[in-house]
């Protein structure tokens, strides 16, 4: 059984002196902001265009802000949830911050189905800032913009965003042709200011030196929205752009893992090595500004040697971020194809106490059955993969 919510997409209430918003979790973030964008508010969590608020709660998704906003974990007050056995719970009331009790808002964000039904979310909102602009600055290598992105952020620069695109992804873009601009086929930092006039162009300054220092190129500026709304769309069209390249029979895995700022240069320079020996069109993007990348490789879903060779080198790029410290996943969450990386990242000590809290909320399993991790506890790591490839349906209780 799946429950649909598209058509439980309303606001339910709009508190503009408070800076908070009550929503149905089938509305999409961009609707809402275009709903509310008279007050002079807006939600800043950005992922896809056509995300939904209860997807990105279940997720614990970010986007493109997350370097100056943070993540949607930041920005919900409150949810209203239907527990499995049909108990209906409001996790918080309404106030910016509360210590009362357990961070019970905190568990169901990221859960990704497993608690709960979300039925109702309260936002906290933002001021829509005085002034925003874009910046675009190419690099010799992927590298070197990888290490000005890390350089930005330890300068404390107050950067709205710091995406990356390599030659790959630009040539993509370029081929896709919907930004109505042709781009320069190298590695290259996207950049976004926003605060005051003053304060913009300051920071605009600041990461113009900060770039030329790192073997950055010419520094282009948009002058006006309309010249921002084009540099930035060609980030926001960089999936479906490679999407709309597909051929018949050709999939493309998408996949992102997160380290700390001083190994991204690394993970990097080495994933993009592997990613281009397998001599198949493949890219890297991402949210470099919080350590968050991307792989997206097209391959033919049909040609098992191919596939074989496209999933060793995604499960090397999640050991690789796991060995420095990192995440398998900064944003994607774990659903069936993470839950072996999950373990190896946390332990199995660290997954028992998740499964507590599940069979505690849930203990027929009845949630979104066999995501983020198995009924029972899977001792042999070999039994992982296969874990990873197949549900858990059956009742925990049954499983001894």
């Amino acid at each position: 059984m799946s429950i649909d919510f598209a058509y439980m997409n309303e606001i339910v209430a709009f508190h503009e002196d408070d800076m908070d918003v009550v929503v149905q979790p089938g509305i999409q973030w961009m609707a809402l902001n275009d709903q509310i964008k008279d007050s002079g508010l807006f939600f800043p969590v950005d992922p896809g265009p056509t995300a939904q608020i209860g997807g990105m709660v279940g997720t614990s998704c970010s986007g493109t802000g997350a370097v100056r906003w943070g993540t949607m974990k930041d920005w919900v007050v409150n949810l209203t949830v239907v527990l499995a056995d049909g108990t209906v719970i409001k996790t918080r009331q309404r106030p910016r911050k509360s210590s009362a009790g357990y961070n019970l808002t905190g568990m169901f964000i990221g859960s990704e189905g497993t608690l709960g039904i979300v039925t109702e979310i309260t936002l906290k909102l933002a001021v829509i800032p005085q002034e925003t602009t874009v910046a675009v600055v190419t690099f010799p290598t992927i590298r070197d913009a990888a290490a000005a992105a890390a350089k930005v952020m330890r300068k404390g620069v107050p950067v709205g965003a710091v995406e990356i695109m390599d030659e790959v992804q630009m040539n993509v873009i370029n081929r896709a042709g919907q930004t109505g601009k042709s781009w320069k086929e190298a590695p290259t930092l996207f950049f976004k200011f926003s605060g005051t006039s003053a304060g913009v162009k300051e920071n605009v300054s600041l990461v113009k030196s900060i770039t030329k220092a790192h073997k950055g190129g010419e520094f282009e500026f948009a002058k006006d929205p309309e010249a921002a709304r084009t540099l930035w769309s060609a980030r926001k069209e960089a999936l479906w752009s490679m999407l709309s390249l597909r051929e018949k029979g050709s999939e493309v895995w998408s996949t992102d893992v997160a380290v700390p700022l001083s190994r991204l240069a690394d993970i990097i320079e080495i994933s993009k090595k592997e990613m281009d020996d397998l001599g198949l069109f493949a890219s890297i993007l991402g949210h470099v500004g919080d350590g968050n990348f991307h792989e997206a490789i097209m391959y033919d879903n049909t040609n098992p040697d191919e596939r074989k060779a496209v999933e060793h080198c995604v499960h090397n790029m999640v050991d690789r971020a796991l060995e420095m410290e990192g995440t398998c996943t900064g944003e994607h969450g774990i659903g069936l194809g993470k839950k072996e990386s999950l373990m190896k990242e946390l332990g199995a000590d660290t997954i028992d106490v998740m499964r507590s809290v599940k069979r505690a909320l849930d203990p027929y399993w009845l949630m979104n059955p066999g995501k983020i991790f198995e009924a029972v506890h899977v001792d042999s790591p070999h039994d992982l993969r296969k874990a990873a490839a197949s549900p858990t349906l059956e009742h925990p209780e049954k499983k001894k």
